[in-house]
Order: structure tokens, then C-alpha cells, then sequence
């Protein structure tokens, strides 16, 4: 039988700072609405696409994946051409980096194996205004050693309740499974690496403050494990903000890395949850 569709992977990459977050929203604009309405003007028929995870307002993305069924009467392009011809009714601050056809059974968030999130922290006593939107300052010296040491406690499978937002709902879990958790210095940027096979809400941005704070002195490296085992929220350090945090990539057919060369979420019954930053 002939399928009546075709499906693509989207690899979409987007600055979150005008945006309440990737997914559709009742009240404000969501990066998702962008994108299906550039679908539409090519595809009238499409009207929802599929994402691997949600982000928040100020969260932005490189990697972000979703997925897309185009009806085969419609399409009428090479698929090469596919990514121009969306961008094209894109805004500049979002754009499909790649779309490639995928098997019919793809799903890009059931698919996915894991994610690396990345969190850029700016330390020096004055801002570098060229990324203003892109990093959080943090103005006095920071204890790298004793961050990097910290940071080695997340890894692993642990209950992360402690490092989570608030829902409005109960988690079916909050456990989740760390394969890196590591620091990376350039001059005065810092940038925190976190891979796993999924994130509660917030999670990334409560990991990222709870360093910086231990990089104060605020709280010791060695307190990590006593706050993971507390399961509250008000014992570990504070949430960072939105604006440092950029989900990089999403991992498929495999596990994602714990080498040092080489997340946030909602309801799901899956081990992957449908992360939010």
C-alpha cells in the first residue's frame, strides 16, 4: 500500500529569549506555534509537529528535535530543500538546522535515549555584553575545584526530587539516571555539561545554582549526596536562571556519553520524560 504521508526529523535551533518556551501556550508565544505556522503556509495540511522535550520562557536551543508527517500530495520539493523552504517563514531567532526523512515508526520524544543540556555561567566582575541573553554573570570568583568536585556527586541514578521545580501535579518518579556532570573553563566562561536519560522540571537550572553555590563557598561539595538524600527542594542551592541554559542536543539509539570530550520535565510514563528547562 502506498503511505500518503512522509516523515522528517527537524533538528531546530532557537534563541528562547522572546518565547514562552518551545510548546504551544494559552497565554504568550511559544517557538512550537512558530514553526507549524511556517509548515502550514508550505503544507496546509500539517498542524501539529512533535517535539523530543519542552523548554522554558528564556531557554533556548541548538538541538532541539521534532518530528513531522507532510502529506505526499503536498510535497512537491526535494527533500534537501526542506529546511530553506521552512526558514524561509521563519523568524531570524529560530531556525531548522537540518530535516531529513525518517522511518515511518520514529517518534522524537518516545525515540530518545537522552539529552546533554548546557549551562553557561559568565564569571567576571563585569558582564560581557555580547552575552547578555546567553549566560548567567556571577561576578565574584568561583571555586572551580570545588564545583567539579560537586558536580561528580550527580552522576549516576539518584532520586533528584531535591534539584526539581515545583509541579502542579505528582511526579510517577523522580528518579533519574546522570551520565555526566562536568565543567568546562575558558577564560571567564564557565560551562556546566549535563547528560542524562531525562530531567525533571527545572532540574538543569536547579543543578547549575547548587554549583555556583559551592563554587561561593555557600554550600560544600561534599553536602551533596545529604541533599540529594533529602528529597527537598529548599536544602539544595538555587535555580538559575533561564537565559544560560540551551538544550544542545538529544541522543538516539544509544546512551548518551559520560566522556568529557564528547535537562527538565513533565508527566510521562516513560523513563525519558518530556523534559522542560
Amino acid at each position: 500500500m502506498v503511505k500518503r504521508s512522509v516523515k522528517f526529523k527537524l533538528t531546530i535551533a532557537y534563541d528562547g529569549t522572546n518565547y514562552s518556551g518551545w510548546q504551544l501556550q494559552k497565554i504568550g508565544l511559544g517557538v512550537q506555534q512558530r514553526v507549524e505556522e511556517a509548515l502550514a503556509k508550505i503544507f496546509p495540511s500539517v498542524q501539529r509537529i512533535h517535539s523530543s522535550s519542552r523548554t522554558d520562557t528564556g531557554v533556548h536551543a541548538l538541538g532541539m528535535v521534532a518530528h513531522v508527517e507532510i502529506a505526499r500530495s503536498e510535497f512537491k520539493m526535494a527533500p534537501s530543500k526542506l529546511s530553506l523552504a521552512i526558514n524561509a517563514h521563519l523568524p531570524a531567532d529560530i531556525r531548522v538546522m537540518s530535516a531529513v526523512r525518517c522511518a515511518e515508526k520514529f517518534h522524537a520524544r518516545f525515540d530518545a535515549t537522552g539529552k546533554q543540556y548546557r549551562y553557561v555561567i559568565w564569571n567576571h566582575f563585569a558582564m560581557n555584553p555580547l552575552l547578555q541573553n546567553r549566560a548567567w554573570h556571577v561576578g565574584l570568583p568561583l571555586d572551580v575545584k570545588a564545583m567539579r568536585a560537586a558536580a561528580k556527586f550527580f552522576v549516576g541514578r539518584h532520586d533528584f526530587k531535591s534539584l526539581a521545580g515545583t509541579r502542579s501535579y505528582e511526579m510517577e518518579t523522580t528518579v533519574r539516571t546522570l551520565t555526566r556532570c562536568d565543567i568546562r573553563r575558558s577564560g571567564a566562561t564557565l560551562t556546566v555539561i549535563i547528560e542524562g536519560d531525562g530531567f525533571l522540571y527545572k532540574m538543569c537550572r536547579g543543578i547549575a545554582g547548587t554549583l555556583v553555590q559551592v563554587g561561593q563557598g555557600k554550600i560544600g561539595a561534599d553536602e551533596i549526596p545529604k541533599i540529594l538524600a533529602t528529597k527537598d527542594r529548599r536544602v539544595a542551592g538555587m535555580t538559575a536562571p533561564a537565559h544560560g541554559l540551551v538544550l544542545w542536543k538529544v541522543f538516539y539509539g544509544g546512551k548518551p556519553r559520560g566522556r568529557r570530550d564528547a535537562a527538565e520535565g513533565g508527566k510521562s510514563n516513560s523513563t525519558f520524560s518530556h523534559a522542560s528547562g
